[in-house]
């Protein structure tokens, strides 16, 4: 997991660790800000939360880390995004100035337009999908619920990269996935059972 000061690091490692044995894998979640070590691992797991703009400047940051997420990722090691974490993977972001992504998924990240709702959007919602769309959904049913924390989100994505989308006034995008890369808008270390079962689902992933 990467640490470059922003996103939930220890509930999210804890969720990993839970997610491991409940299907008893032997794995070792290993919170990191070495480059080396990220471009070593087998998979790579991007947290974030706060403002697109910060992320990314805090991954650049770290000498050789954006760098080494983008070679673990050309090499076909399995990648999951978490909340900013998935939102760095599309072209930009629009949050107070316009910043690079990391171009995975078609798409920008731009403010939510949801006329009488409340932003940013705190809280439990509903996912809906098309069961066996994805093989992070399995054992997951629609309208099932996770947790949401954001007032930006992706627009103008490819339908082929969209797996799950809620709704908040708008269809707002859930989770993405493109070749060996995934994303949850919504927080999986906060979704309870749902965001265990989609970390086991991607642990157990071979794209």
């Amino acid at each position: 997991m990467v640490d470059y000061g922003s996103g939930n690091l220890a509930s999210a490692a804890r969720a990993l660790a839970v997610a491991a044995d409940r299907v008893s894998l032997p794995v070792e979640v290993a919170v990191t800000s070495d480059p080396e070590t990220v471009a070593g691992a087998d998979r790579v797991v991007l947290p974030g939360q706060g403002a697109f703009a910060d992320c990314a400047r805090g991954i650049a940051a770290i000498s050789g880390m954006r760098a080494a997420i983008e070679a673990s990722s050309r090499a076909g090691k399995p990648f999951f995004g978490i909340c900013v974490g998935m939102q760095l993977m599309a072209e930009r972001g629009l949050e107070h100035e316009v910043t690079p992504g990391f171009g995975w998924i078609a798409g920008e990240i731009a403010p939510m337009d949801s006329p009488g709702l409340r932003l940013p959007q705190m809280g439990w919602n509903e996912l809906h999908f098309e069961p066996g769309g994805h093989p992070l959904m399995d054992g997951l049913r629609p309208g099932d619920h996770a947790y949401f924390v954001h007032s930006y989100a992706l627009r103008e994505g490819k339908q082929a990269e969209i797996v799950a989308t809620t709704d908040y006034g708008q269809e707002v995008v859930a989770m993405v996935a493109s070749g060996c890369r995934v994303g949850t808008q919504f927080h999986v270390e906060k979704s309870q059972d749902v965001g265990i079962r989609i970390l086991s689902n991607f642990l157990r992933w071979a794209p």
